[in-house]
């Protein structure tokens, strides 16, 4: 086996180790309380296969750009009323009497349907540099109101202490992490969180490498409490990196540069902009 081989497989089980502690460590900014709650002796699962056809027949995998796109366009009348009987659907729904994985998926697939919701509603005026009020209040679920804000910022993020989550939810933009073609199920969460961050770190929108620097999406910039230090940071990169990329970061000492593209990730965007 070559050397560059042997050392990046050590590299990788010393990274390995090394995330499993660190995944605890995450934020409790924000938290609340009250959805950090669970049954665990419910065996029941959670239907999204509303949410699930929908995202198989307008995500578009294979776009030359190599990032997913939604076909905001081509969703019909009766497709757009089944997205929001599916959001109605969850907000009938109170998670915290369900498994902790079912949750998880829950809550993500919430907050990439209303996102899609938010932009069909402004569909074609929202194709350029669309800005989602991620504090107004979309939903009601158990009885409170809750905001795009309040689902990442005050459930997810602190309740489950997962990096990767951050690459589950899409915000519509093209800098954001892929919309994936598939609901989230407590089945496959662990296999599309890892796809989803995949993904985008060897994607020049989440990160680009070169001699002389780095430069990475701006999501690590605005989230960086959850990954703690830049040293911590870059060895998450070097987690989920392909091989070049993960041999380039091991001597990486220098300074992050951060960039972000706001647009629509409707098919007809073009990546990069001209």
């Amino acid at each position: 086996m070559p050397v560059f081989r042997v050392s990046l497989l050590l590299f990788s089980m010393i990274l390995g180790s090394t995330f499993a502690v660190e995944a605890l460590a995450g934020i409790k900014t924000n938290y609340w309380a009250i959805w950090d709650k669970s049954n665990e002796s419910n065996s029941r699962s959670i239907d999204h296969s509303q949410f699930d056809r929908l995202l198989h027949s307008y995500v578009v995998v294979n776009h030359p750009s190599g990032i997913n796109r939604f076909r905001y366009g081509d969703v019909s009348a009766g497709d757009s009323k089944t997205l929001d009987r599916y959001i109605a659907k969850m907000a009938r729904i109170d998670p915290r009497d369900y498994r902790r994985q079912e949750q998880k998926a829950y809550w993500i697939n919430l907050y990439n349907g209303l996102v899609i919701q938010i932009v069909l509603r402004q569909y074609p005026d929202a194709t350029l540099n669309t800005q989602i009020n991620k504090r107004k209040k979309l939903v009601k679920v158990a009885g409170v109101k809750l905001s795009l804000k309040d689902i990442e910022n005050r459930i997810l993020r602190p309740i489950w202490q997962d990096r990767k989550v951050l690459f589950a939810l899409s915000c519509g933009a093209l800098g954001c992490p892929n919309i994936q073609p598939q609901a989230y199920t407590s089945a496959n969460s662990k296999q599309l969180l890892n796809r989803s961050v995949r993904e985008f770190i060897n994607h020049p929108r989440g990160l680009v490498v070169d001699r002389q620097s780095l430069q990475a999406s701006k999501l690590f910039d605005w989230y960086a409490e959850d990954f703690g230090s830049q040293k911590k940071m870059i060895k998450f990169f070097a987690h989920y990196a392909e091989d070049n990329k993960a041999l380039y970061l091991l001597g990486f000492k220098g300074t992050i540069a951060y960039g972000y593209d706001s647009r629509i990730n409707a098919p007809e965007a073009q990546w990069p902009s001209s």
